[in-house]
């Protein structure tokens, strides 16, 4: 019994941690805001696989796995888009988390816009990749 609560207890740090690190997440209907006024942009950080089941209709398609390796794709969109404020989202909002902790201490304006549910279950447009 005791081996269990001590399990369970490190499970939880563990979420705790996950969530303090992904940051204060923006709601969907600001990101929209601030995507539509040409000030952002709405990026995808996740993989390629999950894009099968839809997107945010306004989001461009760069993966975390680039940002973290090569970036083949990260990079010249970096380069274009240095004056834009940059809104990250994943499935959860973990992997946005980490994609805008990344970018954050690069220099660029950045804020994790949460989860692609999040954005669907607010009625925003999304579409097929």
């Amino acid at each position: 019994m005791k081996t269990l609560l001590i399990i369970a207890a490190v499970v939880i740090a563990l979420l705790i941690v996950k969530r303090l690190f992904a940051g204060p997440t923006l709601a969907p209907q600001e990101a929209e805001k601030r995507v539509a006024s040409g000030t952002a942009l709405l990026i995808d950080v996740r993989e390629p696989a999950e894009w099968v089941s839809g997107v945010a209709k306004p989001a461009v398609l760069l993966p975390l796995s680039d940002l973290t390796g090569g970036r083949s794709k990260w990079k010249p969109f970096l380069e274009q888009n240095r004056d834009k404020e940059l809104l990250v989202y994943c499935r959860s909002g973990s992997r946005s988390g980490i994609a805008a902790g990344i970018l954050r201490r690069e220099g660029f304006k950045v804020s994790n816009a949460g989860s692609f549910g999040a954005w669907q279950s607010a009625g925003l447009p999304t579409r097929q990749p």
